[in-house]
């Protein structure tokens, strides 16, 4: 990812950084008699890549869950969620991940009765891949304490059935928190569910309990290559975690956190942001940035849309803020000298962010911002060009489009719609305008695996014939991977790539990346991650 020096052959790294990049014979003569050498053997050897969206937290926290990926149906899903139960015989409330939109059927969604026939006797709840759905039964709506609803801020829903009692289908986070908190891993999920902090405050032993959980998740990340991250929800606690974990040597990835902005919080709020982003500035642990939601996601029809959705003639969805409160408050977190990140699914919400970043801009002047907008599964043919216009970072995921990965192409296409899938998840044709387009996995809404995210880059194929490809080549795939991420975080200058005066932070895989077809770039393995010139993963040493 050096435009100067594409190629090498050996990298040599003294004191955290990278010391020379060339050929063995300029190399080698910088070893010293404690040098340790590492031999590739025609391996590829990348800068470490940088996961620039995913939700470390609650990510670790769901590692342990049951996990429905690829579940689909009802015996299915009945075996699946009893034998989890029948190993779990204490648990006081049992949780699922990655249930599909259709995992009864493409016709019936699922119903806390569909729920209570599988498991009647313990509370239970799953949560869509997407994580913007939980669906749970009776028990769990009851000791939830929303069973005959409550009422919410725009945007959430707790889907009522014909005898006023909930359904079971839970939209959005202020829907389902109440149900997330039972699963006694909270904390793990408050820098999403409420941007807030823990209250009360943890135990000694709880917060042990916490770091413990960052630390999983660290070592997760590091084991598929990351050595970077920027997480999207976040909160003092995440930080002092975090802070705590580097003081006993053992933070192994890059973290960025930001402060999250919730609709119901006052602008005064972002006194926290400015406060995060002076306190946290480091290499290893930063903020500097504030995250929002402007809308929900497409299966849940909670994604605001210009035009009405295809299955659903009479709804575009609603935003989480009215559009001038969202602009005042881009324009007060630029004025602050912050960077924004916002959630944007539907083309509605993607042309209100971009409206908002030029209103901040011709308020407070161009600067070097670097806003972004996370996702932009939806767009249009005329917002397109503004990215580049605005310099907005396009943060993109290629497991996302439903056919490339994990997620089915029904029901989510069809929703779309077909006079809309030419500007469905356009990363080739945002990237060809000339935007800058960075590369994630959202996990752990989506596997987390870089590998996995490149194949699905270089293999998507479009949903009909006369659709524009939206593929990636390996090199740009890899680039967005890694320079892009790095760009977008404001590290450039010393992160993404393999140069002198870089930090050391690089992956060794298995084989040699460019001697394999697209379809198999999954069958490669990370064999070492390295971050800060120490080995933070090592496949030689690890279970």
């Amino acid at each position: 990812m050096d435009a100067d020096q594409p190629t090498a052959s050996a990298i040599a790294v003294a004191n955290g950084r990278i010391l020379a990049v060339g050929s063995d014979a300029e190399i080698e003569p910088l070893a010293g008699p404690e040098t340790r050498r590492i031999a590739g053997e025609g391996r590829s050897l990348l800068p470490g890549f940088v996961e620039s969206h995913l939700h470390l937290f609650s990510g670790a926290a769901e590692l342990d869950d049951l996990h429905l990926t690829h579940v689909h149906g009802l015996d299915a899903l009945t075996r699946e969620v009893r034998n989890y139960a029948a190993a779990h015989p204490d648990a006081p409330f049992l949780m699922a991940q990655h249930a599909d939109y259709a995992v009864i059927s493409q016709s019936e969604r699922v119903t806390r009765h569909h729920l209570d026939a599988i498991l009647p006797d313990r509370p239970f709840a799953m949560m869509a891949a997407d994580h913007h759905t939980v669906w749970a039964n009776t028990l769990a709506l009851e000791a939830a304490g929303i069973l005959h609803g409550r009422r919410l801020g725009p945007g959430n829903e707790i889907v009522m059935g014909d005898d006023s009692l909930a359904l079971g289908e839970l939209r959005e986070f202020e829907a389902f928190a109440s149900v997330l908190m039972l699963t006694g891993k909270g904390r793990a999920g408050l820098g999403l569910s409420t941007g807030g902090e823990p209250d009360p405050l943890p135990s000694p032993e709880e917060r042990e309990a916490d770091r413990a959980i960052l630390r999983k998740g660290l070592a997760y990340a590091a084991r598929h290559g990351i050595t970077s991250l920027h997480n999207m929800d976040g909160n003092f606690y995440t930080l002092e975690l975090l802070t705590e974990i580097e003081a006993e040597g053992a933070l192994t990835v890059r973290a960025k956190v930001p402060f999250h902005f919730k609709a119901f919080m006052e602008t005064a709020d972002l006194d926290k942001a400015s406060l995060m982003a002076e306190t946290y500035r480091s290499d290893w642990i930063s903020s500097g940035f504030v995250k929002l939601f402007y809308d929900g996601v497409l299966d849940g029809w909670t994604a605001l849309m210009i035009d009405p959705y295809a299955d659903k003639s009479d709804w575009r969805g609603e935003p989480l803020f009215a559009p001038e409160r969202f602009d005042d408050l881009a324009c007060e977190i630029d004025r602050r000298g912050l960077q924004i990140a916002v959630h944007a699914i539907g083309d509605g919400a993607v042309r209100a962010v971009l409206d908002a970043y030029e209103r901040a801009r011709e308020a407070n002047g161009e600067r070097d911002s670097r806003h972004r907008i996370e996702h932009i599964e939806v767009t249009t043919a005329a917002d397109i060009p503004r990215f580049a216009e605005l310099g907005v970072v396009a943060s993109m995921q290629p497991p996302h489009p439903p056919g490339a990965m994990d997620f089915p192409v029904e029901p989510t296409a069809s929703m779309i719609g077909r006079e809309r899938w030419p500007w469905s998840y356009p990363w080739r044709t945002l990237k060809e305008a000339g935007a800058l387009v960075s590369f994630s996995s959202d996990w752990p809404v989506a596997d987390i695996s870089v590998l996995r995210g490149i194949k699905a880059a270089l293999t998507r194929k479009p949903w009909a014939d006369d659709m524009p490809g939206q593929s990636f080549t390996l090199h740009e795939a890899i680039e967005a991977y890694t320079a892009k991420g790095a760009y977008a975080g404001f590290a450039d200058d010393r992160l993404g790539s393999l140069k002198p005066g870089y930090l050391a932070d690089f992956v060794i895989l298995s084989s040699d990346i460019e001697a394999v077809t697209p379809h198999e770039i999954d069958t490669l393995d990370v064999a070492m991650t390295v971050c800060g010139g120490k080995v933070s993963y090592d496949a030689a040493t690890s279970g």
